[in-house]
């Protein structure tokens, strides 16, 4: 940094520095996956335990105030500190003791090597102990010469009621008291215990039977009978509470008196919280050590004391502790006070074991209520929360961070109420041995998904609530600062100030210094115990003490907000409740209303305890908690929904044969969608593993796993059902997601058909031998000296390329690509001729110039005199004209962008299987960077390499394969569109109406040959020309000039005005028509007759054979024209949109069934084939109006 920079860019990079030397100075939290996620909220934690800050801060220039402030206020922290310790390290490797990880206990002498490596442990504990005794020992000196304290030191110290002191050593004979507990009800450690404390004995009398003569095992026996006098016999707080004191402090009165009003005052506050909250637990814990504290360190028992203490019991009978320790203050004073049944009569204390069932047969009825209130507010709660976080609002912000503050208040308080109730029941249960309801079970499901839910809320806003916490305190340390600074100013202007009010003010002024700065934990001791040494209960006005205490609560509260968040919703309790774990496995598969992912967060939680275990490694007793869990969720989840989802698949593919409707009743309850539900969890993290239903942390997934091994086994037994297994491994796919292998078992059966390379050397001869279906998309041999027709099918092409492989589809593009332009330069040469050329200029000019004559209507007559103008140029010896030539030129054009179609089709039909097991192909990552990113063996990036090359190779295949009817438009295009070279095609959009009037008659006269014995042609489809012609006007850009011919509009009235004729005709005289008028209105009945019997026959008898044709079935030919035109239209509409003409996509499959089910009368028998037809091809055409075109084009039906 260097000086002749501007001030405010020194400044600023002064402050940087600072900042950055502040975030090397924060703890680094080790990245362990799951629980870095909740590590964050920790920020809010009260930082370092140091002494030092309260050195600092408590300077004041009176240095008895100071000294007090600051032995207080250490000493606070010594016992915060303790607590920490236990609650976070020794409590839980005593209740993860026993947990038998490599089989320990199975073996002799197990119990003895167990508690041998626990043996640390408990010395470390004892140390731990003894520092508990030496606080509490110091803690109670203090305050005792404290009160001792003459006027000339500390003017009316007796007016210094220390009340925060005092619940400070009340926690921690609390943290003694919860130990006693713990060791007396953890059986396997004691059993696991005497059985050590007897083996040692006996090496101690007779060491060298054993092998240990060794000169530490006299001290090594020292500390085992101490640990088992201190520790094991259960009197940790007795013996802190009988430690040896001077009998003056055994006989103070006055002391004891002091002791006394602190627990009634602290009683009276507990008792007036509960009436309208929950009762504090802790506090409650406090207040009975403290009284038991006042029985054994005065050696009397106060009777009004007792009794007053006594009388909690109603609000609160028992509570949970810790694991499955169910503590009643009662039992813990009856226990500890050996006298007090000199004040408390013996019907009193038989009847706390009936009110504390009373107490669990209650809170156990309130399951199911609670569980639906709860679920309720929770969700209002939530949207609240995100409604408030989403955004700061820039108005009334004060309003709006009460409003916070008061949600974040409320979160917590419903996550403390639920897991009370949840602890409550659970452990009395446990406790009276009483059986669990199935009802209160499922309640207690929702419950533990609700505090899980509320953890999720807080941790997805953590970061809004962190700022909102920060600025709450803020504000909330700023008031506290004006009302401590109100005081303090109004005794300086005092004249004369006492004694007293210089302490009074010396107390104040460290308070104000502590909340001056960044307000820690630290801090805030430091200030409760400044304003305590002030006597902020007498100098404030009573609002004002009302309005400190409630200011100290809250910061106290969101200063470690994230540390309580934690513990609120904490499960760690069902670490000891394994079997409500079962049963929320068993009850997966029926209960619509679980949620597996916050349930699995609850059962993490166990962690917590088990990281912790001292008697084996902590990462190998989590490791054997996982396997147990995931074994249970295996056998008593997994295992059932791979069978339902098997048995689902099997009925889905076999329902044409079952009799029973499947229908569910209540859709909201529907067993397939449940599965469905199932089946798309996403993964459930149990400890360091990933459980995905479908896809689990091993390399396959389970379901998929469980089905694949079922289906090969299957079909090796039965090849005949290879087909029925196939079908059901698609169906797997497209209902449940499902990526299964094929078994690469052969079919019993196979129809291969024409073989496409023979198709492809002879495209030739295939294009004018064969007549192509559109809507059925397959090729039929025209004519043959068999009995039989030869097709050409989807299925023949997916056959052959499995045979030969996926490259013949590239082949087969390349001679098409080489057919067309042989037939496009014939195409060209017709249209350039003079005759045709000169025809279609003149049909232009006329219809430009007499557009508004007709209506702007192309006229038919017109068409009709084409196409007889042509043919008067000449005929060939077969009768075709040169138009029936052009017409069979764009119906082999059709034909080849037909085959095309059959080929593309085909290769998703025999890639298909394959193509599922392949990503989203738009965004397949390249895994090779990835490897190398990673440090991967040069194996692994080998295989990479292989995966990235695999899926180029698919990727490419299916762009280039998907648009090759595009590829074969673009291609010609840029030469055909080029107008000025190719003028002579500008005009092609005007010979389609005399062409569709050829294709019309031509179609015509081909069904009326139809069932003849001396016919030779078989034709009764050619869907080649329609193809054809919307692929011509398309290539040549033409759309727009042909829509402009309003052909179909001229069709139609054409059509209307034949019919007016004929119905006018039918009326009049019969022998004074024409003979030619006769046989017209006879053929118009004929028509007539025949549109009615195939309407029948379509509603009647569409579930046998719904129609397959549209543009061949018509009624005369002016209404067959109309029809003809109208698809060319809509297929050139279909080109020029997208050229999509493939088939439907398995998204679209059962929604295009349900759209048919909606819109159709038909039977059950049609819908099941139809259902068939659409999951197992890929190939039905979706019609330019959005239906399938294998049904009648005109009724739809």
């Amino acid at each position: 940094m260097r000086m002749d920079e501007p001030r405010e860019d020194r400044a600023s990079i002064l402050q940087l520095r600072r900042f950055a030397a502040l975030l090397d100075r924060l703890p680094c939290w080790e990245n362990d996956g799951y629980r870095q996620s909740k590590k964050c909220i920790l920020l809010t934690q009260s930082g370092s335990r140091d002494s030092i800050e309260i050195l600092e801060v408590s300077q004041s220039g009176n240095a008895v105030v100071d000294k007090c402030v600051i032995t207080f206020a250490s000493l606070a922290l010594e016992v915060e500190i303790l607590a920490d310790i236990a609650r976070n390290k020794h409590f839980n490797a005593l209740i993860a003791y026993g947990e038998d990880v490599d089989d320990c206990l199975v073996k002799e002498g197990g119990a003895v090597k167990m508690i041998a490596r626990f043996l640390p442990f408990l010395q470390e504990l004892s140390v731990y102990i003894n520092r508990c005794y030496e606080v509490f020992r110091n803690l109670l000196l203090q305050m005792h010469k404290f009160f001792e304290l003459r006027e000339d030191v500390l003017v009316r110290v007796r007016d210094r009621k220390l009340s925060r002191t005092w619940r400070t050593l009340g926690n921690l004979l609390s943290i003694l008291v919860t130990f006693d507990e713990i060791i007396q009800q953890h059986t396997v450690l004691r059993q696991h215990w005497s059985s050590f404390f007897k083996a040692m004995q006996m090496m101690h009398h007779n060491p060298s039977q054993f092998g240990a003569e060794s000169e530490y095992l006299r001290p090594l026996q020292g500390v085992i009978v101490h640990i088992d006098a201190q520790i094991m016999n259960g009197f940790i707080f007795k013996n802190c509470c009988q430690q040896m004191f001077d009998e003056g402090l055994h006989s103070d009165s006055q002391f004891s008196d002091r002791l006394r009003n602190i627990i009634l005052e602290l009683n009276d506050r507990w008792n007036h919280v509960a009436v309208n909250a929950l009762a504090d637990e802790q506090r409650l814990m406090v207040i009975m050590s403290l009284t038991a504290l006042h029985a054994i360190l005065f050696r009397q028992v106060e009777k009004k004391l007792v009794k007053t203490v006594w009388g909690m019991h109603k609000r609160l009978p028992a509570f949970h502790l810790i694991g499955e320790i169910i503590w009643t203050p009662c039992d813990f004073l009856v226990k500890s006070i050996s006298d007090i049944d000199r004040v408390i009569d013996r019907k009193s204390i038989s009847t706390i074991g009936a009110l504390r069932s009373a107490l669990f047969d209650q809170q156990a009825e309130m399951l199911a209520r609670e569980a639906a209130s709860n679920t309720t507010v929770l969700a209002e709660w939530q949207c609240k929360m995100a409604e408030e976080l989403s955004e700061w609002p820039k108005d009334n912000p004060h309003g709006h961070l009460m409003h916070r503050t008061a949600l974040f208040i409320k979160g917590a308080h419903q996550a403390d109420r639920i897991s009370r109730l949840l602890r409550t029941v659970l452990n009395g249960h446990l406790c009276e041995r009483k059986a669990v309801s199935r009802s209160s079970a499922v309640a207690i499901f929702r419950l533990v998904e609700l505090i899980k839910a509320i953890e999720e809320t807080f941790m997805r806003w953590w970061n809004e609530v962190l700022e909102t916490c920060q600025q709450a305190i803020q504000q909330w340390s700023g008031q506290l600062l004006r009302l401590i600074n109100a005081v303090k100013e109004s005794m300086r202007i005092e004249t004369n100030l006492s004694y007293q009010k210089v302490d009074i003010i010396s107390a104040l002024t460290i308070a104000e210094i502590a909340l001056c700065g960044a307000v820690t934990r630290n801090r805030l001791i430091v200030a409760g115990v400044a304003l305590e040494m002030a006597c902020y209960t007498k100098v404030f006005r009573w609002s004002d003490v009302q309005a400190t205490d409630e200011l100290l609560t809250r910061l106290d509260l969101l200063v470690d907000f994230g540390r309580i968040v934690l513990r609120l919703c904490d499960c760690t309790f069902l670490y000891s409740h394994r079997t409500i774990i079962d049963a929320y496995f068993d009850s997966l598969l029926d209960d619509t209303a679980a949620r597996p992912e916050p349930f699995f967060e609850a059962i993490n939680d166990a962690e917590i305890i088990l990281n912790e275990s001292r008697h084996a490694a902590p990462e190998m007793v989590f490791e054997k908690y996982c396997k147990e869990i995931f074994s249970e969720f295996e056998k008593r989840f997994l295992s059932k929904l791979c069978e339902a989802v098997e048995t689902d698949l099997r009925l889905s593919i076999h329902s044409h044969l079952q009799l029973e409707d499947r229908t569910p009743k209540d859709a909201l309850h529907d067993a397939n969608l449940r599965l469905v539900d199932l089946v798309q969890l996403p993964s459930l993290r149990l400890g360091e593993q990933l459980i995905n239903v479908k896809r689990t942390s091993s390399v396959t997934g389970y379901v998929e796993r469980y089905l694949e091994r079922t289906f090969y086994n299957l079909t090796a037994v039965a090849l005949h059902d290879c087909h029925t297994y196939t079908e059901m491994r698609l169906l797997g796919d497209h209902k449940y997601g499902l990526i299964l292998c094929e078994s690469r078992l052969p079919f019993q059966t196979l129809d291969q058909g024409l073989d496409v390379l023979v198709v492809t050397r002879n495209i030739d001869s295939f294009v004018s031998t064969y007549n192509y279906n559109l809507n059925g998309q397959f090729f039929v041999e025209k004519d043959s000296k068999n009995k039989q027709l030869n097709i050409l099918t989807v299925e023949h092409i997916a056959n052959s390329i499995r045979t030969h492989g996926m490259g013949i589809m590239n082949t087969t593009i390349n001679f098409a690509y080489q057919y067309l332009k042989k037939k496009f330069f014939i195409f060209s040469q017709f249209l350039f001729g003079d005759h045709i050329k000169s025809q279609l200029a003149k049909d232009v000019r006329f219809f430009r110039e007499n557009a508004d004559e007709f209506n702007k209507m192309y006229p038919v007559k017109r068409a009709q005199r084409f196409n007889t103008a042509i043919r008067r140029l000449g005929v060939t010896s077969d009768d075709l004209s040169f138009l029936d030539k052009f017409r069979i030129l764009i119906t082999q054009i059709g034909n080849i962008m037909g085959y095309v179609r059959l080929v593309r089709s085909g290769g998703i039909e025999a890639s298909s299987q394959s193509l599922a097991f392949l990503p989203d192909l738009d965004d397949v990552p390249s895994f090779v960077p990835l490897a190398k990113d990673a440090h991967l063996s040069d194996e692994s990036i080998e295989a990479a390499k292989i995966l990235d090359g695999i899926f180029d190779d698919a990727t490419k295949n299916v762009n280039q394969t998907n648009n090759y009817l595009l590829i074969l438009l673009e291609v010609f295009a840029k030469e055909f569109r080029n107008f000025s070279k190719f003028d002579h095609l500008a005009t092609f959009y005007v010979i389609v109406p005399p062409l569709t009037i050829n294709y019309t008659e031509y179609i015509l006269a081909c069904k009326g040959k139809l069932g003849r014995r001396a016919q030779q042609n078989n034709t009764f489809t050619d869907d080649g020309f329609i193809l054809g012609v919307a692929f011509i006007l398309t290539l040549l850009d033409q759309l727009e000039e042909f829509a402009s011919l309003n052909w179909f509009q001229s069709i139609e009235s054409k059509c209307t005005d034949e019919m007016t004729n004929a119905a006018s005709l039918k009326g009049s005289a019969r022998g004074t028509i024409e003979p030619s008028i006769a046989l017209r209105i006879a053929k118009v009945e004929q028509y007539q007759k025949m549109k009615q019997y195939r309407r029948k026959v379509q509603v009647n008898k569409s579930s046998k054979s719904p129609s397959k044709r549209g543009n061949s079935q018509t009624l005369e030919n002016e209404w067959h024209l109309y029809r003809t035109t109208q698809r060319i239209h809509e297929w050139s509409t279909l080109y020029r949109g997208s050229l999509e003409i493939g088939c439907f996509l398995c998204t679209n499959r059962i929604h295009h069934v349900q759209r048919f089910q909606k819109r159709a009368a038909w039977s059950d028998t049609m819908l099941r084939a139809i259902t068939l037809i659409i999951l197992r091809e890929d190939r039905i055409f979706k019609g330019p109006s959005g239906w399938p075109l294998f049904f009648d084009y005109k009724s739809r039906k």
